[in-house]
């Protein structure tokens, strides 16, 4: 009880000397305030759109029974994307997964640029009617009911200067008729 009586002396004490101390010492450095990364919304927009194709692209090139073939994918991918994305290829290079045909995507879409400065996110059609994923035995992985059509959300973060993909999860409340 005695010791919450004390606590907030205690405290107080500590911010009167943090105060008085405060002006014995050199000012600071101002922090800089932060600068966007983009200009505006559309260049924001215009650069996830960028990023979104070369993960499209270099997501059409891995093969998974050669690891140098991963590494365009990874060099655009951040946070635990980028974590869960190098340990399930791990494991489709392991299992001796293959993949044939192309994902191709449209209506690409802008739907939340929350800070010019750390966030983006898209909407986009994913076309996966062409491609096909087998085990090592030959056996088909992908169920037979699985859309050809998949409606996702993808958000793109800052980090040093670049986007980088961040989150890619499916979006109900996207229409993607074509």
């Amino acid at each position: 009880m005695l010791l919450r009586r004390r606590l907030p002396l205690v405290a107080l004490s500590v911010l009167a000397l943090g105060g008085m101390l405060a002006g014995c010492a050199p000012d600071p450095a101002p922090t800089p305030s932060p600068t966007p990364a983009f200009a505006s919304d559309e260049e924001a927009f215009a650069a996830a759109e960028e990023v979104y194709r070369a993960y499209n692209d270099a997501l059409n090139d891995v093969d998974f029974s050669s690891p140098r073939t991963f590494e365009g994918v990874y060099s655009l991918l951040t946070g635990e994307m980028s974590a869960s994305t190098r340990e399930s290829f791990s494991a489709f290079h392991a299992d001796g997964i293959t993949v044939t045909g192309r994902t191709d995507y449209f209506d690409l879409a802008p739907a939340n640029i929350r800070d010019l400065r750390t966030s983006v996110t898209i909407n986009v059609c994913v076309d996966v009617s062409s491609v096909h994923v087998f085990a090592a035995t030959g056996e088909s992985l992908v169920p037979p009911d699985r859309p050809s059509i998949q409606p996702m959300s993808v958000t793109l973060k800052a980090t040093g200067g670049d986007l980088r993909i961040a989150t890619l999860e499916p979006a109900a409340e996207v229409s993607c008729e074509r």
